[in-house]
């Protein structure tokens, strides 16, 4: 008896100690000037993409960390802080994608993206149920991890990213961004040539497309670039696997197809900084200067001898949405060379006018808010 006491105390304190492994002061996070980071939620374990509905429940989702969940986190007085996480499903194969439309929420999972019907009535259950609205798409879980998101044409976006470093694939759904009907039907490639997007929006001026997109590995730590892309029509071509960049030819593939066939980047960004969500900043309390510009999340690099990333960085769009400028806007996730306290994963506009970042190394989702002076 006291032999199970002493192996239950173990395993409570490893638990404790598991959920603030990674808890520091949000003050080692930096933005600019008149800016003010606070933690919105916190013991989020693996938070990653995230949707709120009308009624102000926030929904994220999850990949490995965390034991594939998909949280509702309640902000009910709307003070900025949450003050309950609840967990809807778990269990399930890497539901990183989460959207809303018609009040249902859908997610999805590598091979499959499911709906959960007037998910606001299924919150007072306690158990949820969902129903499947495709289970076909490919299975290979490298790259296979989905955001999604609803279009302003009402089609459900999802991408499939390619099955390993660098490939062609005889099925062409991988490497490409899907799009489809919320009913499932209808689907077709939007774009190709995208290794692997983790984020994607639309742009408010115009509702064309912008998605970020992860370089290749193993042609050296400044090589090549991940991108910032702009799909300004369906049927696009974004390069991978022949091309990287601006015109990086692929040392396999490059020789098949010249770079001149392809999309540009619209913005070259840090070599293998691992930029995954992306918004355009829509609210109306930070200053003239951000409206209508994007935000990326840089997840961080895994394999560089240096790391980098680690931090969100902003794109500036002039009046033509021509790319002009890449610059940090929140760091301190990583500090000195190599001691990791957060990895941001996606951004989310509140209407209060402040932006969500959502941190699945940390379990966290940081609110940053601009101070009027």
């Amino acid at each position: 008896m006291l032999k199970l006491s002493i192996v239950i105390l173990i395993i409570t304190a490893l638990t404790i100690l598991s959920l603030n492994a990674y808890s520091f002061p949000v003050s080692q996070l930096k933005a600019p000037n008149g800016f003010e980071v606070s933690i919105f939620a916190d013991k989020v374990v693996g938070a990653r993409s995230m949707v709120r509905s009308k009624d102000g429940v926030l929904y994220v989702g999850t990949r490995n960390r965390g034991g594939g969940k998909i949280y509702a986190i309640f902000d009910r007085d709307n003070d900025g802080k949450a003050e309950e996480v609840k967990t809807l499903f778990q269990g399930l194969r890497m539901p990183n994608g989460v959207a809303l439309k018609d009040g249902d929420l859908y997610f999805a999972e590598v091979s499959k993206v499911w709906r959960v019907k007037n998910i606001k009535q299924q919150l007072t259950k306690q158990k949820f149920s969902k129903e499947l609205v495709r289970s076909d798409l490919p299975t290979k879980a490298h790259h296979g991890w989905k955001f999604i998101a609803f279009g302003p044409d009402g089609k459900l976006y999802i991408p499939v990213g390619a099955p390993c470093n660098v490939c062609l694939e005889e099925d062409k759904r991988f490497a490409s961004i899907l799009r489809m009907n919320a009913d499932g039907k209808n689907i077709e490639i939007f774009a190709s040539g995208v290794r692997n997007t983790v984020g994607f929006d639309w742009n408010p001026k115009d509702n064309s497309m912008w998605f970020t997109d992860n370089g290749r590995d193993h042609l050296g730590d400044n090589s090549p670039p991940d991108e910032l892309n702009h799909a300004s029509k369906k049927g696009l071509h974004f390069g991978y696997p022949f091309c990287h960049g601006d015109e990086i030819r692929d040392p396999d593939f490059g020789r098949q197809k010249p770079c001149s066939e392809f999309q540009k980047p619209a913005q070259n960004l840090g070599p293998h900084v691992a930029a995954l969500g992306m918004r355009f900043y829509t609210g109306g309390s930070f200053p003239e200067k951000y409206k209508n510009q994007i935000f990326i999340a840089e997840h961080g690099s895994w394999n560089r001898s240096k790391k980098i990333g680690y931090r969100v960085t902003m794109v500036t769009l002039d009046k033509k949405s021509k790319a002009v400028k890449y610059e940090p806007f929140l760091v301190g996730f990583l500090q000195g060379k190599d001691h990791v306290l957060g990895r941001p994963v996606d951004i989310l506009n509140m209407p209060d006018g402040s932006i969500l970042v959502s941190d699945d190394y940390a379990g966290r989702i940081y609110r940053v808010r601009y101070q009027q002076h």
